[in-house]
């Protein structure tokens, strides 16, 4: 195991290509879209003759952009020869000798899906809004999905190194024939729970942005800041949830994808889902529990009446939407929420261990001006500014709960994070004014007693 101690920062896990191969795929089928109208007839393409800005042209996005970086990682990175994904492709077992476990695992594959729709059937939010695309889109796919398990796990088994894995675990708790590992069955759950909750939410939030950015009129924007520092801060927003969701689909051991395993933590999940719908911020039914934009005008608002002002300040909101983009698509195949799928050293991360959440919030603070307020109110001034630092909290918080997952979970991420603690300036400067200001543990001689 790593000390620390080298000077090297420890490679990546991540090829630091493939992620830029995601966004020039993404950048690449935008144009088409936007230019729809004049590329089908060219084409001699039948249909409607305008920009494709529709949820479903978002939807096929996502698989544009999922399979150039499958391409690129199988092609050039070679990833399916990775140690790391469990597979000897020298080692082709006969079908017979593995059928029984495959047939073990569809049956633990199968539950859990028919686990998660019940789920979904018993999720409220889940029938109403934006979540009403996910579940069409789920539901489309359903039966391929039943179908296309078949072949892919009957032939994946056959190379696998160890085909009992934790699917099989469950599948053998539900047929109860064969011993299974309790663990085992808790770390599957943790996995699928994971790609079922935020899968679904992420195709929920595809069509939005997309729409806006497809059908966006440049030639209207002229010189304004305003205008033109909304539309670049959609635009990689978009990156980010494009590449994001292809991260919670393309979890397949052939590309050294698979989720290795879920974050095994309470404090994790309760800090991570207190982010998302239907929580937002509110456990009592009401989204601005932590609301911190009550009166707030906004940057714009404030500032708009400064043109060089508004334009430093859309520089910097727009760098910092940049860095969070590119936190996402340098991930690759392998972005998630509460997972651990290798190690992430380049990219934005040599600089931060947590590139995403600090320009995220950033960007809250400079976006919102919390402290400023419209009707002139010292309270709802200091209600939203400290809100917006316990939301701050719960990222930081949230940060702490991965690295905790992480380090218990690879080597290289202890040497990453030992590394990032001396080298990194942004890193080390939170190191050092974190231990000047945290408790420190009592020593010993501290908690002794006295003998009586």
């Amino acid at each position: 195991m790593g000390t620390g101690t080298g000077t090297a920062r420890p490679t990546s896990d991540v090829s630091g290509a493939v992620g830029f191969v995601g966004l020039a795929a993404l950048v690449l089928w935008l144009l088409v879209c936007r230019n729809w109208a004049s590329l089908a007839p060219a084409l001699g393409i039948p249909g409607p003759r305008a920009p494709l800005s529709g949820p479903y042209a978002a939807l096929a996005t996502l698989f544009v952009t999922g399979c150039a970086m499958s391409l690129y990682s199988l092609l050039v990175d070679k990833v399916h020869r990775n140690p790391s994904t469990g597979i000897d492709w020298n080692s082709r077992r006969p079908l017979a000798e593995t059928f029984d476990i495959s047939v073990t695992k569809l049956a633990g594959l199968w539950g859990t899906w028919v686990g998660i729709g019940l789920f979904y059937c018993m999720g409220r939010w889940y029938w109403d809004g934006q979540y009403l695309f996910a579940m069409e889109v789920i539901g489309a796919a359903a039966v391929p999905l039943f179908a296309l398990s078949v072949p892919y796990v009957l032939w994946l088994d056959r190379v696998l190194t160890q085909p009992r894995d934790a699917s099989w675990h469950f599948g053998a708790m539900l047929l109860g024939r064969e011993a299974w590992d309790g663990e085992q069955v808790k770390k599957h759950w943790r996995a699928w729970a994971i790609k079922g909750f935020f899968g679904a939410f992420m195709i929920s939030i595809l069509p939005g942005g997309f729409g806006a950015v497809v059908e966006a009129d440049l030639g209207t924007l002229g010189r304004d800041p305003v205008a033109i520092g909304s539309l670049l801060i959609q635009l990689l927003f978009l990156i980010d949830v494009q590449i994001g969701t292809v991260g919670y689909i393309f979890t397949f051991r052939p590309l050294d994808a698979h989720i290795r395993s879920g974050n095994p933590y309470l404090a994790g999940w309760v800090a991570a889902l207190m982010c998302y719908p239907p929580f937002v911020w509110g456990t009592i039914g009401r989204a601005d529990v932590l609301g911190y934009e009550v009166n707030t005008g906004g940057w714009a608002h404030w500032l708009g009446g400064d043109v060089s002002l508004a334009w430093l300040w859309v520089a910097m909101m727009v760098f910092l939407t940049a860095v969070y983009a590119w936190a996402t698509f340098a991930f690759g195949l392998r972005f998630s929420n509460l997972t651990y799928r290798g190690v992430l050293t380049n990219g934005p991360y040599r600089f931060t261990r947590h590139p995403a959440y600090l320009s995220k919030n950033l960007f809250w603070w400079i976006s919102t001006l919390p402290f400023l307020v419209t009707n002139g109110s010292l309270t709802d001034m200091v209600r939203n500014t400290v809100l917006l630092a316990v939301v701050s909290g719960i990222y930081f918080w949230r940060a702490k709960t991965e690295e905790r997952h992480l380090l218990g979970e690879d080597p290289k991420y202890v040497e990453y994070h030992a590394w990032m603690a001396r080298n990194a300036v942004i890193t080390r400067s939170f190191v050092a004014l974190w231990a000047r200001f945290a408790p420190r543990p009592p020593r010993f001689e501290d908690t002794a007693q006295p003998a009586e």
